[in-house]
């Protein structure tokens, strides 16, 4: 490993550490954790402040900094799910009166990165930013049943004590058989599981058969909602979902294929 890869893994490991739990930290406790020198964690420290990435405060300690924000924004201008979707989501606001969301997923975490809010009393226990449960909820699920077959059974073994509890199966056949179901109908519906007395409802977005990044998913009181129009909720979430596939498959193979072109015209110089 070069010393620059190492050097970046460091001040990823750093930024890494700070979370909903631990927001702000001293200096001692990141040497503590990290295990870095204190001359080198203060020439991490350094570049992570002149980057804007994390500040500090006397009696504070450090914490993030606000050049997190200034690329949340250039996400938001330049992510296709984001453009795409938002205005999926006002139509869904507009027609529900729910909260609407776009989220992405990375690593095993879901994350809401774009909303709409038309329901009169919205409940959410995951705004903007902050994590949501991969082990339960209908986010989770329509993005679990949507993937490859092997990567699907280590997820579902991964959190089949979660899928339990919430009496989806007893093992991990059983818990595929509710996943190929959610592939079938194109969405998955989920009663109380994030936030109680709310249900979800989430269908993926993919890129490629078997490629879902992200899902659109609406969450609404589950008192004020009838089983019948929640089939209708559900099958308009799964139609506002392919429409954003299909623009972002459309899109990725018409940049695929003017790639392959300009490839060709070089070959030719």
């Amino acid at each position: 490993m070069t010393d620059t890869l190492a050097s970046a893994e460091r001040l990823i490991s750093i930024l890494l550490l700070f979370s909903e739990e631990k927001p702000a930290w001293s200096s001692d406790q990141l040497m503590r954790a990290t295990g870095y020198s204190r001359t080198s964690l203060y020439r991490y420290l350094k570049t992570l402040k002149d980057t804007g990435l994390i500040v500090s405060l006397p009696q504070h300690g450090y914490m993030l900094g606000p050049r997190l924000t200034e690329l949340d924004y250039l996400m938001q201008r330049s992510d296709p799910i984001i453009l795409h979707g938002r205005r999926y989501l006002r139509g869904l606001a507009e027609n529900i009166p729910c909260s609407a969301f776009l989220t992405r997923w990375y690593e095993q975490k879901i994350l809401c990165v774009a909303s709409e809010v038309s329901a009169p009393r919205p409940r959410s226990s995951y705004p903007r930013g902050r994590p949501m449960p991969l082990g339960r909820g209908a986010i989770s699920r329509a993005i679990l049943a949507h993937l490859p077959k092997r990567h699907r059974a280590a997820m579902i073994a991964q959190y089949l004590p979660d899928f339990q509890q919430l009496k989806l199966g007893l093992d991990i056949e059983e818990v595929e058989a509710v996943f190929r179901q959610i592939r079938r109908q194109g969405y998955a519906i989920a009663y109380g599981e994030v936030t109680p007395g709310v249900v979800g409802i989430a269908a993926p977005i993919l890129v490629a058969p078997m490629t879902p990044v992200a899902a659109l998913c609406i969450s609404l009181q589950g008192k004020e909602t009838a089983a019948s129009q929640l089939q209708d909720f559900a099958k308009s979430v799964r139609r506002s979902a392919d429409d954003i596939s299909q623009i972002l498959q459309n899109q990725f193979a018409s940049e695929g294929q003017r790639a392959g072109a300009r490839a060709s015209q070089l070959e030719k110089v």
